[in-house]
Formats: structure tokens, C-alpha cells, sequence
């Protein structure tokens, strides 16, 4: 039966179907199930009854009987003229669940269940997203990783970044260097005025949104498409401390970037240059800088010319040598660099 669709299965999640009931009866009994359990019965992840366990995403855990209980009153009452008997059902089902699951769980178990939850797919994770939007108050701050910001990926988040400037929350965004290039990040800030703060640094965590420091939403996959909802208290902590000591790091948009203190060296090659000295290859530097495998080979080639190397061995010396290889030093303005009759070429 599995890859059957939710066509064969249509109920709402307070009249379950025969098999979706001994499914999610025996979740809420065990705390959760194998994935492979409920490929029969797509209903109730399409439901979001059942959700993947953020420590083994080849199981999967029940959603609390009480929280898709209010799930569902909630969208019920908007409509509660045409909805009596329906509500009555749903009311009477989950107090059924609900007592199973206090047969197995206890409270503290419940509430950590709900402070970290899966969001699978991206209609789930925009879902999730809108929700917070419309509960903050107070602040945003996001960290967006990558180059050149596209046009499509900053109109994607645009109408929850006006919803929050009309209600006066203050949002502030932490860039890598290279997005200072991209005209639609330009457009965006000044659409936005003063209620957004840019900045920028060489490098950035993975991407991070949190909303009023309650809740936090992060990767859960490489392709963006699995994310993590958080909620618990000490890692909302941990995250907005990590946030606010790369922002006393960053350079505001609005001032130059600082100069390297070396000549012909950009302040984008030195930050290659410190990649470089710690052993990484070409395409981690490249995403972990935001450009292109292409833009970085570039770099480095410039790089080897200014300081006169012919390997990549002698790039290493040369870099240490001339002070690129960390944090730059109050001396850096008065190193040398190898001058044009010392360059054995490429």
C-alpha cells in the first residue's frame, strides 16, 4: 500500500480513517514509529499528526493529542456556524488520545517533545514561518549566509518583512561581505528604511531567524528543505549569543570595508589568504565567502602574483610572511611584499 496519496484517505484529522487510527493510537502509546509504519497511511503526515524524530529521521513521533486538538478548534471557530458537530467529534476524539498518551508520557516529556519540533517541506516551513511573523512584537534577527542575494529569494520573505515594519518591529540582518554587491539587497534595505540594520562580515553561520528570542528556525538538510522549529529556552540563549558576538564583529553596510594595510591586496583575497593558511580547499572557501569556486580560483591567482608565488606551497610561505595568515596585526601596514624582480611566475 505504500505511495498510496491522501486521495484514498479523505477525512480530516478528527475522523481518521481504520488505518490511520491504529497507526497513530500506537504512536501516541509508544512515543513514536517507524517511518515505514505509516507509509500506508500518508494521511497523517499530510495531517502533521506524526512528524520525523529530530534524533532519527527514520522515525517518526506523534504531534500531542492536545496540540492538534487546538489546531483544530482554532481554524473551527472561524467558521463555527457551519462547524458545531464537527467541533463536538474532534473534542471527543483527542480527549481519546490524549488519555493514552497520559497513560505513557509524563508532562516534561510532552513540553520537550514541543520545544524542538521537524518541519518537513517547504510549504510546512513557510507555514511555520507566517505564524511567527504574525506573533512577533518586539524584534527579528537573521543571519543569511551566501553571496549576491537574488531578486526572487529577497521578494520571498518580503511581505512578512512589511508586515513586521507596519507593527514597528525592529529587524536586524547579519551578511556575508559579498552581498554588498547585490542591487537587490540595496533595493530591499531601502524599502525598508529604518527598521532594518545590515551588516557584514567574511563569513557566516548557516542561516538563522529568530523571532522576539522565543523561537529560532534553522537548516535541518542540506537543500534547505527540512527545517527545525526551536523553542527551548537554553538553546534560543545560545543561538541569540552567537548572534549578537558576530554582530559586534560585523561592519555596518552603510561604511567601507577596512583596508587590508597591504598594498594590491583586497580585503576579500586576505580573507582567502587566512582560509588558505588553514589548509582549506578552493570550494569550501567559496561557500563559506558566499562567491563562486570560479571567483575564488581568481582571487587566489591574484594573490599568487602580488606575493610573488609560483605553487601553492610557496603561496603558504608568502602568506605567512607577509602577516595574512589570521587577524590582522598592528605591523601589517609596514610588512613588504616581494617586489616584480623576485616573481619567478606562474
Amino acid at each position: 500500500m505504500a505511495g498510496h496519496g491522501t486521495d484514498e484517505h479523505p477525512h480530516g484529522a478528527d475522523r481518521l480513517c481504520e488505518a490511520g487510527d491504529r497507526v497513530y493510537s500506537r504512536a501516541v502509546r509508544r512515543g513514536r514509529v517507524p517511518r515505514r509504519d505509516a507509509e500506508p497511511v500518508p494521511c497523517l503526515l499530510e495531517l502533521a499528526l506524526l512528524h520525523p524524530d529530530p534524533d532519527d529521521m527514520d522515525w517518526l513521533v506523534p504531534t500531542s493529542p492536545q496540540e492538534v486538538m487546538t489546531r483544530l478548534l482554532r481554524g473551527m471557530y472561524d467558521e463555527v456556524s457551519a462547524s458545531q458537530r464537527r467541533v463536538g467529534s474532534a473534542v471527543a476524539a483527542f480527549e481519546w488520545y490524549a488519555g493514552l498518551g497520559r497513560q505513557v508520557r509524563s508532562a516534561p516529556a510532552a513540553a520537550e517533545g514541543s520545544a524542538i519540533r521537524v518541519l518537513d517541506g517547504l510549504s510546512r516551513i513557510q507555514a511555520a514561518m507566517d505564524e511567527a511573523t504574525q506573533a512577533c512584537t518586539t524584534e527579528v534577527l537573521t543571519v543569511q549566509p551566501g553571496g549576491i542575494r537574488r531578486e526572487h529569494e529577497l521578494s520571498e520573505g518580503l511581505h512578512r518583512a512589511l508586515a513586521l515594519r507596519g507593527r514597528g518591529v525592529r529587524m536586524r540582518d547579519l551578511y556575508t561581505h559579498v552581498a554588498r554587491h547585490g542591487q537587490g539587497l540595496l533595493t530591499y534595505l531601502e524599502l525598508m528604511g529604518d527598521a532594518v540594520e545590515a551588516r557584514t562580515l567574511d563569513e557566516v553561520i548557516d542561516r538563522l531567524i529568530l523571532f522576539d528570542r522565543t523561537v529560532a528556525f534553522i537548516p535541518a538538510n542540506a537543500d534547505r528543505t527540512m527545517a527545525l522549529e526551536l523553542r527551548h529556552p537554553a538553546l534560543i540563549e545560545y543561538l541569540v549569543t552567537v548572534f549578537e558576538r558576530l554582530w559586534r564583529l560585523a561592519i555596518p553596510l552603510t561604511a567601507p570595508l577596512p583596508d587590508t594595510g597591504i598594498e594590491g591586496i583586497s580585503h576579500r583575497e586576505r580573507s582567502i589568504a587566512a582560509l588558505l593558511a588553514e589548509g582549506h580547499q578552493d570550494a569550501v572557501i567559496a561557500e563559506r565567502l558566499g562567491i563562486s569556486v570560479r571567483t575564488c580560483r581568481a582571487h587566489i591567482a591574484r594573490l599568487s602574483e602580488t606575493l610573488g608565488a609560483a605553487s601553492r606551497t610557496q603561496l603558504g610561505v608568502r602568506i605567512a610572511q607577509a602577516g595574512l595568515d589570521g587577524p590582522p596585526r598592528p605591523s601589517a601596514s609596514s610588512l613588504s611584499v616581494p617586489d616584480q624582480g623576485s616573481r619567478t611566475g606562474l
